[in-house]
Formats: structure tokens, C-alpha cells, sequence
């Protein structure tokens, strides 16, 4: 009897520490803690703890979140940081279901396409730091390109290079007309390019960015694309000016590369947005185009609808390179309009 009036001494004392430090006390305090199942690892801390959820667990990994915070270096965690750009833009980009669609890992050798300001960049290059992966970045060519390309590239090595704790090494390489494919053959486990094929086709070279892909992929690799979704009735105009792509069209880029089609998700849908909008898709946010390029804005420009309407809408496909295909090195027929 006093044996157990000590135990539970104790395990009030443990209650009252646990609480002073913002932590619940497990509800078998000063009891034999029961073995996890078979399926739940023993590290598991929220076993018993009252007040919490179990820790979330990926399919091949630990768990993503602990106590309900995101365990460092899962994706919950590089998606949750504070040195994101533009966070408040996850309800129309979705990066959780993004990138679990497309099948992104910790280890994962993964090469984005074009990257802009680094959107992307700034969940990917965290993550696969913490995970062990590597990260390649195919940039504008710093050298060739026009002045902004310049002034993009700069401020993303500024960024991007410049913080080695928090974003790895990222390898900084050049995808353009020119500029051999941005990886040695065969390198690659993940291909992903966001909202920039219609560039490519305007510059009259995707057929060359796609067949750069092919090369630096590894067998069995994966292209993720992200495009603004041109309706599909009509003929695709070939160099996207209107910055819509018909989701046809990128699947004959694709396919003509030597890729073969997995999957499409509606992930990045906005059926609101009709399309047809007076200076293209960057009439719609985030850009918000009030004037023809190379005018100045016009202040008068009402961009209220266009606001409601919100980003886009994005197909979200995912290709695959075959475990045996053609050479890489022979480019295959440039894609044409679908009929």
C-alpha cells in the first residue's frame, strides 16, 4: 500500500513537470508503458499522451509530426517554414499535394526546371538538404539572357546559395535553346517545372527543354509539369501567347520526347477562370497585368473579377521515362498542334 501511494506521489510530480514545461502527462504516468503495435515504432513520443494526436507517419518513413508540430526535415516542416516566398499563395499552388502527386522524397536527386524567384525552391532545397537528397536548379543562362534573366538569376543565387545551414549546396545549372541538358544523362530521379512551358513554346525550343528532361532522367524517372490549362476545344496556338497550354499538346511534348503518361490531377483546378481575359493569364494574380506589355499600367484598369477569379487553372501531369527506351542523345520530331 504504500508502495503504490509512492508511485502515485511520483507520478503527480512527473504530471506537475510535464505541465510547467507545456507538456500533457502520459495517462499510464507510473505504470508499465504498453508495447506499440506491431506497426508503430517505439520511438513514437505520442503514445499515451493525453491531449495529442498520434504522430503522423509517411508510407516509408518516420513520422512527419510530433505533439501536432512538423517533425524538422519532413515536408509538413519545409512547407511550414518561416523563410517561404509568398505562403499566402498555397491555397492556389497546393505544394502538399503537389509534390506528394508527383512522388518527391527526402533522397531523391530532383532537378527543377526554371524556377523563377524560387518558389518551389524555397520548400525543396530544405527539404531534400535535411533528407539527403540533392537538388540541381535549371536557371535562365545568366550570360545570354536579357537583363531581368540577369537580375532573376542574381537575386536567386543571392537567396538561394548564400545559406548553406538551411538550404543545402544547391546545384545551379542553365536550361535554354542553346545550353547543353542541365544534368549528366541518366542522373535524375525527379523532373519538375512549374507555369513554364508556355515560355518555352513562345521561344520556340520546348521541344528541346522536354528531350533535355529525357536525357538527365534516370530510367523509370519522373517529369512533373504544372501548366496553365488552355481549353480544349480549338487549336493551340503554338507559341502560347495567351500563356494557356491545352493539355493535349504538352502530352504530345511529352510523348514525343520518349516519355510515357502516368497520371493527371485536378490538384491545381480553379474553375472559375474563363480564360479569356484581356491580357492573358497575367491578367490574374499573382502578376495582375493592367496594360498590354510595354506599356505602362493603367490605374484605371478594374482588376476586381480578376482577383475574385484567383490563380489560373493548372493541369498537374506526371510522365514517366520508360526502364528502356530510346537513345537520349537521338532528339525526336518537334510536337505539332494537335488536330
Amino acid at each position: 500500500m504504500a508502495r503504490r501511494a509512492h508511485d502515485v506521489t511520483i507520478a503527480a510530480v512527473l504530471a506537475g513537470m510535464l505541465s510547467w514545461v507545456g507538456l500533457a502527462a502520459p495517462a499510464n504516468a507510473g505504470t508499465a508503458r504498453a508495447a506499440p503495435a506491431a506497426d508503430e515504432p517505439a520511438y513514437w513520443p505520442s503514445r499515451g499522451v493525453q491531449g495529442a494526436q498520434p504522430a503522423s507517419q509517411t508510407a516509408n518513413g518516420p513520422p512527419e509530426e510530433i505533439y501536432g508540430q512538423p517533425k524538422i526535415g519532413s515536408l509538413p516542416w519545409a512547407i511550414a517554414g518561416a523563410w517561404r516566398i509568398e505562403p499566402e499563395r498555397d491555397r492556389w499552388r497546393h505544394p502538399t499535394q503537389t509534390l506528394a502527386f508527383v512522388g518527391l522524397r527526402p533522397d531523391m536527386t530532383v532537378l527543377e526546371a526554371w524556377p523563377g524567384a524560387g518558389w518551389y525552391t524555397s520548400i525543396l532545397a530544405p527539404y531534400l538538404h535535411r533528407g539527403g537528397g540533392r537538388l540541381i536548379v535549371a536557371h535562365f543562362d545568366g550570360q545570354a539572357g536579357g537583363a531581368n534573366q540577369r537580375k532573376a538569376v542574381q537575386s536567386f543565387q543571392d537567396r538561394f546559395l548564400g545559406d548553406p545551414d538551411l538550404y543545402g549546396s544547391p546545384v545551379l545549372s542553365v536550361l535554354s535553346r542553346d545550353a547543353p541538358p542541365p544534368a549528366a544523362d541518366n542522373s535524375v530521379d525527379l523532373v519538375m517545372t512549374f507555369r513554364n512551358v508556355h515560355n518555352w513554346m513562345a521561344a520556340g525550343w520546348a521541344d528541346k527543354a522536354f528531350h533535355d528532361f529525357y536525357r538527365v532522367l534516370k530510367p523509370g524517372g519522373v517529369l512533373g509539369v504544372e501548366e496553365h490549362r488552355a481549353a480544349a476545344s480549338g487549336e493551340q496556338d503554338p507559341q502560347a501567347r495567351d500563356g494557356y497550354v491545352q493539355v493535349a499538346y504538352m502530352k504530345r511534348l511529352a510523348l514525343d520526347a520518349g516519355f510515357e503518361f502516368v497520371a493527371e490531377s485536378e490538384i491545381n483546378a480553379n474553375p472559375a477562370d474563363t480564360r479569356d481575359h484581356p491580357f492573358g493569364v497575367w491578367t490574374l494574380p499573382p502578376v495582375l497585368r493592367t496594360s498590354a506589355p510595354g506599356l505602362p499600367a493603367d490605374p484605371t484598369f478594374d482588376q476586381t473579377p480578376y482577383r475574385m477569379i484567383g490563380e489560373s487553372d493548372r493541369m498537374t501531369l506526371k510522365f514517366r521515362k520508360p526502364l528502356a527506351g530510346r537513345d537520349p542523345a537521338r532528339p525526336g520530331p518537334t510536337a505539332a498542334a494537335p488536330p
